[in-house]
């Protein structure tokens, strides 16, 4: 099935979703809505977060419903107020050319009264939070017990947010007869006995594996120090010009932390958590789908319910304990179709976690390495070149200001000029991430161990003029080397820092192209010196006659001992 026409839908329901741009059903979708139009079968539906659930339920839900008569003839339940609401925006667009018919939301953390007089006009369809429901349910406003559909969509999420006893008594006042459609991520036993208990006989549809990650969702992971952590998060924002994601965070104060940092460091972000007020939150909310934000810093629990179908980016912090809760995170971006990344920031320790994460997602994940300042400063300059030759230049509106900034640039020829262009984006980038250190947790102590004196690698020993008197230490002057070299994997050896110059050793397969790396290179206002050491670094053990290419300047004095491993 390719198009929407052989689903069995009406012709106001088509029309809405070409309105909208639907192309194709998704593959829920596809079995989801005939199945419901032609039976009133009581159905399990099995999908990740994304996968078009809403318009599977919504648009058969839709052409269903009696536009005649205004009593409440189907009940949605969802875990949160912004699902609630999105659920009910939804539900509206789809019902865009079906005159009449109402749709109510009714949420906890909003004043009572509005909803009351909107139910008492009368509705069609009412999706509601378990809470608010069930206390408009026992005033006598919201009247379920002739309803002939109940929809609970997040199952899953509703039981691990407390509302197993809400939803007990919700179920209990529907009417026997009523069509149940129970739509979860996850099967765990509270969800299984709901289905047990409320529904009959139910038919399950699975729209692919369950318990998997989404195709078109690609997996990432780094390894750093859990004190370089925020360091990391800030690379990988600054490597993304454009990310529009969700770092989600293990506690509200760690939440809370990163927001404020990332807030003070200039970025566009915020933070969701528990202690926020409704306002508050919604405040937060309008300003990340209206994209004024790009990084949501938040809890699992603060997350639930978000549904914003355009999110590039997924990070995880730190990585969930639970494996179900890695799914519904990552399941948050890749949608509509798209293609989403989700990034995991480790450690060195947590390699068992990644497997297992791998194993249940069917995807292999890929390790990245932290980039460099370099890198960063690269890809963002070239980001910002391209958006300003894609940029639209409206003349008329220009016009009347053109004489007077070309008299005022005239003293700049077209070098210059773009020299300072350059200059007003990047200075603080380039002044940030100047001699900033690497980040990945192995260059600094894995790479000899796992690249180098095990398997056979010549190495050759190099002079630097630069030593700790100029702030070098081991993990500077291998990030030094990866930025010249533009190359992450390079076997290194021994390091042996002085205080006015360094010795360290390379593979001898890149000695050649490391000289040429460092021709030209300006360290600190400083031009950077390198050459082949003769000899090897051992042989400097206590040999005061050892040549050197800055003897005669009388810096070089090799230490007793050969140095530090990387």
């Amino acid at each position: 099935m390719n198009i929407f026409t052989e689903t069995g839908l009406n012709n106001d329901l088509l029309r809405a979703i070409d309105k909208l741009g639907f192309e194709k059903p998704t593959p829920i979708q596809e079995k989801i809505i005939p199945n419901i139009l032609n039976s009133n079968d009581d159905i399990i539906g099995l999908a990740q977060t994304g996968t078009g659930k809403t318009a599977g339920f919504g648009l058969p839900l839709i052409q269903k419903i009696n536009i005649d008569n205004r009593a409440v003839q189907s009940l949605i339940l969802c875990p949160t107020r912004e699902l609630c609401m999105q659920i009910t925006a939804d539900l509206k667009d789809f019902a865009h050319f079906s005159k009449g018919l109402s749709v109510i939301a009714v949420y906890g953390g909003a004043n009572i009264s509005p909803q009351i007089q909107s139910l008492k006009k009368g509705a069609h369809i009412v999706v509601g939070t378990p809470g608010r429901t069930l206390d408009l349910i026992r005033r006598g406003i919201l009247k379920i017990n002739n309803i002939s559909t109940l929809i609970l969509d997040e199952a899953d999420e509703m039981l691990n947010m407390g509302f197993k006893e809400d939803l007990d008594s919700i179920l209990e006042s529907t009417p026997r007869g009523k069509q149940s459609l129970l739509f979860s991520a996850t099967m765990p036993a509270g969800v299984r006995r709901i289905a047990e208990t409320y529904m009959n006989n139910p038919v399950e549809i699975s729209a692919g594996k369950k318990n998997t990650g989404a195709e078109n969702i690609s997996h990432h992971y780094y390894v750093v120090r859990a004190s370089n952590r925020y360091l990391a998060l800030k690379r990988i924002a600054d490597i993304n010009p454009g990310i529009y994601g969700i770092v989600f965070c293990r506690t509200r104060n760690e939440t809370k932390d990163i927001a404020e940092k990332l807030i003070q460091d200039g970025y566009n972000a915020d933070a969701l958590h528990g202690e926020l007020s409704q306002s508050q939150r919604d405040y937060v909310m309008q300003r990340f789908r209206n994209k004024s934000l790009q990084l949501l810093i938040a809890t699992d629990v603060a997350a639930r319910g978000i549904d914003v179908s355009d999110l590039s980016h997924i990070i995880n912090y730190n990585l969930p304990d639970d494996p179900e809760v890695y799914l519904h995170r990552s399941g948050r971006t890749g949608r509509a179709g798209k293609s989403g990344i989700c990034i995991s920031i480790t450690h060195s320790r947590e390699g068992r976690k990644v497997r297992e994460l791998e194993k249940i997602t069917g995807k292999q994940f890929q390790k990245k390495m932290i980039p460099g300042g370099r890198e960063i400063c690269e890809k963002r300059l070239f980001n910002l070149i391209d958006r300003m030759e894609k940029t639209e230049v409206d003349e008329e509106k220009i016009e009347s200001f053109m004489p007077s900034i070309y008299k005022k640039l005239e003293w700049l020829n077209r070098e210059e000029l773009i020299k300072h262009f350059v200059s007003l984006e990047f200075n603080r980038f380039l002044d940030y991430y100047r001699n900033a250190p690497d980040l990945n947790v192995n260059q600094e102590n894995e790479s000899v161990s796992k690249k180098g004196r095990g398997n056979n690698t010549k190495y050759t020993t190099i002079y630097i003029n630069l030593g700790s008197k100029s702030g070098m230490n081991p993990s500077r002057l291998i990030a030094l080397l990866n930025e010249a070299m533009r190359k992450r994997d390079i076997p290194i050896g021994k390091i042996d820092v002085q205080r006015n110059f360094s010795f360290f050793e390379i593979s001898s397969d890149y000695d050649q192209k490391l000289i040429q790396a460092f021709d030209n290179v300006i360290y600190e206002d400083r031009p950077v010196i390198v050459e082949i050491k003769k000899g090897g670094l051992n042989k400097t053990k206590g040999n005061k006659k050892t040549s050197s290419p800055r003897r005669k300047k009388g810096n070089y004095k090799p230490k007793s001992k050969a140095g530090k491993r990387r």
